[in-house]
């Protein structure tokens, strides 16, 4: 059987492990676009509690931005740091 072996496979399976680790950008995206709209909402709603809800916004897009960073560093990581090749 002559299929690819060797430092080729790895190459082809790091290329295709980090496209899958980039779609994990997609998650915080839609989270963070749902919260921005709420949070609109909110303040629509109660002008008064624009401060808070603005500051609770913030922090929890920060910490949805996370995985995305994760998943953009697992990306790279599997493109530039494998020792074989």
């Amino acid at each position: 059987m002559n299929g690819i072996t060797g430092p080729d496979l790895i190459r082809a399976a790091s290329a295709i492990g980090a496209g899958l680790a980039l779609i994990a950008g997609i998650g915080p995206g839609i989270g963070e676009g749902y919260a921005a709209g709420k949070a609109v909402e909110a303040i629509g709603r109660q002008p008064e509690s624009s401060g808070a809800v603005t500051k609770t916004l913030l922090i929890g897009c920060a910490m949805a931005e996370t995985t995305g960073i994760y998943g953009l560093f697992i990306g790279l990581a599997l493109l530039f740091f494998n020792p074989l090749l």
